[in-house]
C-alpha cells in the first residue's frame, strides 16, 4: 500500500510534543539502553521495535486496566493498548532521528461486527525507498507481528470480505479521535466503549 504522507515538512516526523515525548528522562534513558548511540539506524529500529512488542504487554492482554497515552507514561507504567504502545515506539524512534508517522487500519471481528480503530506506526529508515509499518501490538496466540522493511508483517493484515481498511494517511501526530478517546476514559473498562471505530 502506498502512504501518503500529510502535507507538512518531514521535519514534522521527527517533531516532539505532549504526546510524543521524546526529550522525556525515561525516553533518552530506553534509548540509550537499547544501543541509540552504537547501533546502526535499521538495527536500532529493530530494537525498540522488539522492546515495546514483547517488554511492554498490551494492557487487554495483561489485564491492566490502566489507560496510559503519553510516551514516557507508557515505559514507565509498561502497560497501554495499541496506540499507546505505537506512541512510545515513535518516542523512541524519533529520539534516534528517524522519521514516524501514525496510521491506522479499521478491524472486526471474525464476522464482520464491532469495527474498531487499530493503531500503528510507519517508518522512514535511511536507504530505504518507502515509509515501511510496523505493528508493535505484542505478539498472542494467532498473532505474530515482526519487524520489516521489506515485507509488511503486521498483526492484522485487513480482510476486504469484512470492510476492514487500511487507511493510507501516515499522520505526523495521533489523531485526534484516538486521543480524544484515550485522554477522556478514566480505566480501560470506559475506554473499550469509545474506541473510534474509522476515520
Amino acid at each position: 500500500m502506498q502512504l501518503i504522507e500529510q502535507d507538512v515538512p518531514r521535519s514534522a516526523y521527527l517533531a516532539a510534543d505532549e504526546v510524543v515525548d521524546h526529550g522525556h528522562p525515561l525516553v533518552r534513558e530506553t534509548v540509550t539502553a537499547l544501543g541509540g548511540g552504537s547501533l546502526s539506524p535499521y538495527e536500532y529500529a529493530r530494537a525498540a521495535f522488539e522492546y515495546i512488542r514483547d517488554e511492554i504487554p498490551h494492557s487487554r492482554d495483561s489485564g491492566d486496566m490502566r489507560v496510559t497515552w503519553r510516551a514516557s507514561d507508557v515505559l514507565e507504567l509498561r502497560t497501554g493498548i495499541c496506540y499507546a504502545k505505537s506512541h512510545a515506539l515513535a518516542a523512541l524512534l524519533r529520539a534516534r532521528g528517524i522519521p514516524t508517522g501514525f496510521c491506522y487500519q479499521r478491524l472486526t471481528e471474525d464476522d464482520g461486527s464491532a469495527p474498531v480503530l487499530h493503531g500503528l506506526v510507519a517508518i522512514a529508515l535511511p536507504g530505504h525507498p518507502r515509509w515501511a509499518r510496523q505493528d508493535a501490538r505484542g505478539n498472542t496466540s494467532g498473532i505474530d507481528a515482526r519487524f520489516s522493511t521489506e515485507g509488511e508483517r503486521l498483526a492484522f493484515p485487513v480482510r476486504a470480505e469484512f470492510s476492514e481498511v487500511d487507511y493510507p494517511v501516515l499522520y505526523a501526530a495521533p489523531h485526534s479521535a484516538v486521543m480524544d478517546a484515550l485522554r477522556s476514559a478514566p480505566d480501560r473498562a470506559a475506554l473499550w466503549q469509545s474506541l473510534p471505530s474509522s476515520l
